[in-house]
This record gives structure tokens, C-alpha cells and sequence, in this order.
């Protein structure tokens, strides 16, 4: 009875750390696109309402940065932040990871991740602030192409 019941304790859910990844058939739980590129994935580990661990998977840490900050657990200390070390493929803590920058990811905020520091690399505050710029960046061309077309929809048709 003692073995069951320790069995029964280790085959819960883990409540920490990331979980594993069904290549191209697990979405971004931001844009919905496959995960495909390991080089890029990112998951969070967060703490609903039941107080019971989630995992949310994502394309690309741009991707997740922008979902954390518009969740009520983004300020609980307990959330944890995943990222894929592009070299080693090994899961590392994005809150202690290296960034590079120039890197073509999924979503374009250029971003890869590794475990060790190196010249020109971001730190996690870094990192966050180049996601928010890379966003503010794209929803502005976003809108001016927006504007254009409505421009170009109330335009009265050349005459012929």
C-alpha cells in the first residue's frame, strides 16, 4: 500500500520545469501557429486560479513575452519562463539566458537563446525590451497598411 501511494505521488503533474513538445502538431498559444522550430520554442509555466501548474507553449519568446505581460500571473513570482538553447537544444531559464540577436525566428523578433554569456547578447531585461520595441515596431506598420487600405477603399474610382 505504502508503494502505491508513493507511485500515486510521482505520477502527478510536475510543477515545475518545461514539458515536452509534439513538434508540428502543438500550437503557439499566442498566434496559433505549429511549433516547429526547436531552435525557438518557449514555454511558460504558470499558476492558474486553481493554483494548479500550467504550461503554455509558444513559436518564438517574442511570442511569449507579449502573451505573459497580458496575463493576471505575470507578476507571480512562482511563473517560469523556458527557452530552447539554439546550440545544445537543451531547455534553459530564459530569466538567466544569453540572447542573440539577428536570428530568423517564426514570429521576426530575431531572438535565440543560449546558456552561456557572449559578446553583443541581451540579458533577460534586454531581451524583454527588444520583444516590446519589435511589437511596437510591427503594430505600427500594421496600422499604417490598415490606414492605406481604407484610403485606398474610399478613393473615388478613376474615371475611365
Amino acid at each position: 500500500m505504502f508503494l502505491a501511494l508513493v507511485l500515486l505521488a510521482c505520477s502527478g503533474e510536475p510543477e515545475t520545469g518545461p514539458e515536452e513538445v509534439n513538434w508540428n502538431r502543438d500550437t503557439c498559444e499566442r498566434c496559433r501557429m505549429m511549433v516547429s522550430e526547436p531552435d525557438f520554442a518557449t514555454q511558460v509555466r504558470y499558476f492558474a486560479e486553481n493554483n494548479k501548474s500550467k504550461v503554455a507553449t509558444f513559436d518564438d519568446i517574442g511570442c511569449a513575452v507579449i502573451w505573459l505581460q497580458e496575463s493576471p500571473w505575470s507578476k507571480d513570482e512562482r511563473t517560469e519562463i523556458w527557452v530552447v538553447d539554439h546550440r545544445s537544444k537543451e531547455w534553459i531559464n530564459a530569466r538567466t539566458a544569453t540572447f542573440i540577436t539577428d536570428r530568423k525566428t517564426p514570429m521576426n523578433y530575431g531572438l535565440g537563446a543560449q546558456s552561456d554569456p557572449v559578446a553583443g547578447g541581451l540579458n533577460f531585461a534586454q531581451a524583454l525590451e527588444h520583444v516590446n520595441k519589435t511589437e511596437n515596431q510591427n503594430q505600427i506598420h500594421r496600422v499604417q497598411l490598415e490606414i492605406q487600405k481604407k484610403q485606398q477603399e474610399l478613393a473615388p474610382e478613376n474615371s475611365q
